[in-house]
């Protein structure tokens, strides 16, 4: 197995306050890239949101392949939004895009 970090990028298409954030924030604790050694230099937050209502995912997942990370890493995100209460209409993603790779081999 190897673990991939995993970026997800999306937009709010509505207002999403401070306690929104804050419970996305603890849906995605479980898979932060801080826990991988890409994740811990490069201080990589689980969540970052812009100015202008987008924001970026990132997630540590752990697979045997790219194709089974990248969909891995789509449902987690998914996973986090509806636990904070947020849908696709609400929070779509764009494709969730490799950005390192943190194997022994």
């Amino acid at each position: 197995m190897t673990t991939y970090v995993i970026t997800v990028p999306g937009t709010f298409t509505a207002e999403v306050g401070q306690e929104t954030r804050a419970r996305l924030n603890r849906a995605l604790r479980p898979v932060d890239p801080h826990r991988t050694r890409l994740g811990d230099a490069e201080d990589l937050d689980p969540l970052t949101v812009n100015e202008d209502d987008t924001f970026t995912i990132r997630l540590a997942v752990e697979s045997d392949s790219v194709p089974h990370a990248e969909e891995d890493a789509r449902r987690l995100a998914d996973s986090a939004l509806n636990a904070a209460g947020l849908d696709d209409t609400s929070a779509p993603l764009g494709p969730a895009v490799i950005t390192g790779i943190d194997s022994d081999m």
